[in-house]
C-alpha cells in the first residue's frame, strides 16, 4: 500500500471512530465518549498537521480545529468533576454534572461538528486531486522535516528557563502527538520517546491542578479545594521541572 493510500485508509478509521463517539454522545451510552471522540479528533489533526498548507487538506484541518476549540470546555469540565468525585464533593459535581449534559446537547447538534462531518466527506476527493496535480509530491520528506523542525523548537524552549510553562506544555504535547502518529519519521529515540510522554503527564497535572486553582477563585463552592489544589499543583510543577531538564538532555544527543 502507497503513503497516500494508507494516509487515506487512516483517515477514514479515525473517521468511523468520530461517528461511533459522537453517536454515543448523542445516546449518552458512556462517560467516555466525549474523550473518545477527542482522541479522534486529535489523531485526524496530527496526520493533517505536516500537510495543512496542502489546499486539499486545509479545509479539513480547520473544521477539526474548531472542534477541538468547541469541545475543550466539556472535556475540562469532565476533568474537573472526576477530581471532585475524587475528593468527595459530591454537592459540587453533581452541579456541575447539569452543566455538563447541557454541554453534549450543544456539542452533538453544533454547527461545528455538521461542518466536520461534512469536510470528512468531501476530503478523499480533495485529497487525491492534490495527488493527481502531484501536491503531495515528497510528503514523507515534506513530513520528516516538519517533525525534526518541532523537535528543534521544543529544543529551544527546553533550553529557556523563563519559557512560559502553559506554552511549553501545548508545544510538549503537539510534538509527542506527532511522534505517536509519524513513529517511521521520528529524529526521537525511544528513551526520548517515553521521557516526552512523561514530560506531558506531569505538566498536565500541574495545568489541571493551577486551572482548579483560578476556578476557585471565581467559583465560591470550589475555594475549600484550593489550598490542597495549589499546593499539588507547586509539587507538580517541581516534578515537571525534573522531567524537562531529563528530557533536554536527551534531545541534546541527537
Amino acid at each position: 500500500m502507497s503513503f497516500v493510500d494508507l494516509f487515506v485508509a487512516q483517515i477514514l478509521s479515525l473517521e468511523v471512530g468520530l461517528f461511533h463517539a459522537h453517536a454515543r454522545m448523542e445516546a449518552r451510552t458512556d462517560s467516555e465518549a466525549l474523550h473518545d471522540l477527542r482522541i479522534n479528533l486529535r489523531r485526524i489533526r496530527s496526520l493533517l498537521r505536516p500537510l495543512r498548507k496542502i489546499e486539499g487538506i486545509a479545509p479539513l484541518n480547520d473544521a477539526a480545529a474548531e472542534v477541538g476549540r468547541l469541545t475543550t470546555p466539556a472535556r475540562d469540565l469532565e476533568v474537573l468533576i472526576e477530581e471532585l468525585e475524587v475528593q468527595g464533593a459530591i454537592k459540587q459535581a453533581n452541579i456541575r454534572k447539569a452543566i455538563l449534559q447541557a454541554s453534549y446537547n450543544h456539542i452533538v447538534r453544533s454547527r461545528e461538528i455538521k461542518q466536520l462531518f461534512s469536510q470528512l466527506d468531501e476530503w478523499p476527493s480533495a485529497f487525491r486531486n492534490a495527488e493527481r496535480a502531484d501536491e503531495l509530491s515528497g510528503v514523507q520528506k515534506r513530513i520528516r522535516q516538519h517533525l525534526d523542525r518541532q523537535v528543534e523548537c521544543l529544543k529551544v524552549a527546553l533550553a529557556d528557563a523563563q519559557f512560559d510553562r502553559h506554552q511549553l506544555r501545548i508545544l510538549v504535547k503537539r510534538t509527542r502527538y506527532l511522534v505517536d502518529t509519524f513513529p517511521q519519521s521520528s529524529p526521537l529515540s525511544s528513551e526520548a520517546a517515553a521521557s516526552l510522554k512523561t514530560v506531558q503527564s506531569a505538566l498536565g497535572s500541574w495545568h489541571d491542578h493551577f486551572q482548579w486553582c483560578l476556578k476557585a477563585k471565581q467559583e465560591k463552592d470550589l475555594q475549600p479545594l484550593a489550598d490542597a489544589w495549589q499546593a499539588s499543583a507547586d509539587a507538580a510543577l517541581l516534578k515537571a521541572e525534573d522531567h524537562l531538564e531529563q528530557l533536554l538532555r536527551l534531545l541534546a544527543k541527537k
